[in-house]
């Protein structure tokens, strides 16, 4: 069966049509996920809600565990991860309100675990294309459906946070050619990777950041504005997307981990590859 997890906020999984509804709570060998995942089916299509900062928005995105969310997803059978994202626009064209189907990612965080590898056993996955082509393509005529004006592709900065940027970082931004700005696809889109599970970002523009001198610095007002004009939105996309996708996971993350370690089997610690059973498990049996 075709299971899909939506990471984002609280209130996604109250959706029409979503039966089976049940809360699933466990513990991971990275700590507990960000909240209960909410399982149910939609359309015969299984699905897994995550709210990335727990319901009432109580972890900055420093302190989101994304190791536990993607490791406890990946678990419950996830192949398909759609992330959406509140983010600060970088160019005059992506207006507040419209949506970004990103392709790449310039990481500027500081202080989050972006691997599930390490403590004895080395792994490196190629990430040269972060994002899932399929996927991406799915949510782009979903958004469109659902009557999103969309820009396909474009650069997300991953800012540390939980301030917003400074004038300066913002101007750096746009003259890399950066499209927008959020403070949470990174590292969840980096272990998704690891865990082989196809990801793809929907993008909400909330604002224009701090550059736009037509326009007021972004603000916690202005963004939850935003925020709650496009839940129906989202939500919209979400449901039109899960009955899109594939059956068939994206050839781009298939065996991504398969190949990557390089560390030797019989000097890989016991517990280690206990802990990363989900991940890589299959691949040394």
């Amino acid at each position: 069966m075709k299971t899909v997890a939506v990471i984002g906020g609280s209130g996604l999984y109250e959706m029409e049509g979503l039966s089976e509804v049940e809360e699933i709570v466990f513990d991971t060998p990275f700590g507990s996920p960000s909240d209960a995942i909410i399982s149910g089916m939609l359309n015969g299509v299984r699905m897994l809600f995550l709210p990335r900062h727990g319901r009432g928005h109580v972890l900055t995105p420093s302190e989101v565990p994304y190791r536990a969310n993607i490791w406890a997803l990946k678990k419950l059978g996830a192949q398909w991860c759609i992330s959406l994202s509140a983010v600060g626009s970088l160019k005059e064209e992506i207006v507040p309100g419209q949506v970004v189907i990103i392709d790449q990612f310039i990481d500027r965080t500081k202080n989050r675990p972006s691997t599930f590898f390490g403590d004895g056993i080395v792994g490196h996955v190629p990430f040269g294309q972060p994002i899932s082509p399929v996927l991406a393509g799915v949510l782009e005529r979903a958004s469109g459906e659902a009557g999103a004006r969309v820009h396909v592709g474009g650069t997300y900065v991953c800012m540390e946070g939980p301030a917003f940027s400074t004038r300066a970082e913002s101007f750096l931004y746009r003259s890399w050619g950066a499209s927008v700005i959020g403070m949470t696809n990174l590292p969840e889109a980096k272990l998704a990777r690891e865990a082989e599970i196809a990801y793809a970002t929907i993008a909400l523009a909330t604002d224009y950041d701090c550059w736009h001198e037509g326009h007021d610095d972004v603000s916690v007002d202005a963004v939850v504005a935003i925020v709650k004009k496009n839940v129906a939105l989202a939500k919209r996309i979400v449901a039109i997307a899960a009955e899109q996708i594939p059956e068939a996971l994206d050839p781009l993350v298939v065996g991504a981990s398969q190949f990557a370690v390089m560390t030797a089997p019989d000097r890989i610690p016991a517990d280690r590859l206990a802990d990363l059973e989900p991940i890589v498990g299959r691949y040394f049996r």
